[in-house]
């Protein structure tokens, strides 16, 4: 694969391949299965998950370890996969390197799968001989990446789950349940109150607008969805949700954690003070923290420290900042930055595991206000009715 049969040639000289004959073959796509449509394969295929890429990472780190060639490792991995998304990108990754690409290039063709982060430590590894040690770092990296996501996950499950109910309920009770107290209510002939009129006038609404309410809640997703798409939106979100309660703290410490824990690793691996910014600044995944980097990044290129320009960042702790400045003058930066992810990484996990219990008690008011609504709505005209039928209103 080159730009002309020059370069062709030289690629296979390099290769110790004599070619006779070099032609333009143009694009050769690659053949599906004859008893198979495309684009019932791009349906029925299984993605490739950040899981797969983790037991990529770490099945990669073995065999370098063992010593194991690289492209004999990538045709035994090609070969003994089952999912055949994860088999035609090793396929490819092995193609390009038969053409005489390294391997952070042929990774590189497949950005979806692969971040900057990853691409940059895979093309350290690969200049200074540790690649083993470096695909042991990217494995240990994301396992704690998909471990803190599974966990925020099953602590937000059961929140998650009480608040769907009850919007569900909400819905069903206005258009079903309250019309027909509303039938009952007509023939009362008698001042309602404000609570219950509130209910009505509500539930009329619903019932009257309720596509138009469909079409709004849908338009209004999408549209959130399509300005948080934009950079600017982006960024307005992500320093939203810092501030959340609850969960804004833990989002902080998550990400926090994940630039500790990136920037120790581009240190160790020897990856220049500036370059291993820019790269961290991607991988934090929050754009807000992103930008303070790139703050320290201009910083450092003007010649001033990193503790000082972490300092004017202005999103780490007093401890934290402290911990830098003693790294930076011992030259055991990435070693305390390890410490300083593991905090971190204490502080998330103790953050997580509580928020179940801090999350309950203000949904057990949100279902208790509700119910009250409806009780004094409903069930209080129904009340004063049975007392004047008994005489006693």
């Amino acid at each position: 694969d080159a730009a002309t049969d020059g370069a062709v040639a030289d690629q296979l000289f390099a290769n110790g391949i004599t070619p006779i004959e070099v032609k333009h073959a143009g694009a050769v796509p690659v053949a599906a299965p004859a008893n198979q449509p495309e684009w019932l394969k791009a349906l029925t295929e299984v993605p490739i998950k950040e899981v797969d890429i983790l037991v990529l990472s770490r099945q990669m780190y073995t065999l370098q370890k063992a010593g194991v060639p690289i492209l004999r490792a990538l045709a035994g991995l090609e070969s003994s996969h089952e999912k055949p998304a994860m088999v035609a990108l090793l396929a490819d990754v092995r193609a390009s390197l038969d053409q005489g690409k390294d391997l952070s290039t042929a990774f590189g063709r497949h950005p979806k799968h692969f971040s900057g982060f990853y691409l940059a430590m895979i093309r350290v590894g690969e200049m200074t001989g540790h690649l083993a040690d470096v695909f042991l770092r990217l494995s240990e990296h994301m396992e704690f990446e998909l471990d803190t996501r599974a966990r925020i996950k099953q602590a937000l499950r059961y929140p998650t789950m009480v608040i769907s109910a009850i919007a569900i309920a909400i819905v069903l009770i206005n258009i079903f349940v309250i019309p027909t107290f509303a039938t009952v209510f007509a023939g009362f002939k008698a001042e309602l109150p404000i609570m219950t009129k509130g209910l009505l006038a509500f539930s009329a609404f619903m019932v009257a607008y309720w596509p138009a309410m469909l079409a709004a809640a849908v338009g209004t997703f999408f549209g959130v969805r399509s300005y948080i798409a934009t950079p600017d939106g982006r960024y307005r979100w992500d320093r939203h949700k810092l501030r959340l309660p609850i969960v804004g703290n833990i989002i902080m410490k998550a990400t926090l954690s994940r630039f500790a824990r990136s920037f120790a690793l581009s240190s160790r691996a020897g990856v220049p003070i500036s370059q291993a910014l820019t790269v961290v600044a991607m991988t934090v995944d929050n754009a807000f923290i992103g930008s303070r980097i790139d703050q320290m990044l201009v910083g450092v290129e003007r010649g001033e420290s990193i503790s000082r320009c972490a300092t004017a960042a202005g999103v780490f702790t007093p401890i934290v900042l402290q911990m830098i400045a003693v790294g930076e003058e011992t030259g055991e930066l990435d070693a305390l930055l390890v410490e300083v992810a593991q905090m971190y990484e204490r502080e998330t996990d103790y953050a997580i595991q509580g928020l179940s219990s801090a999350i309950e008690p203000i949904l057990l008011c949100v279902v208790g206000a509700l119910v009250l609504m409806l009780a004094l709505g409903v069930f209080l005209p129904l009340w004063s009715l049975g007392q004047a039928a008994m005489g006693k209103g």
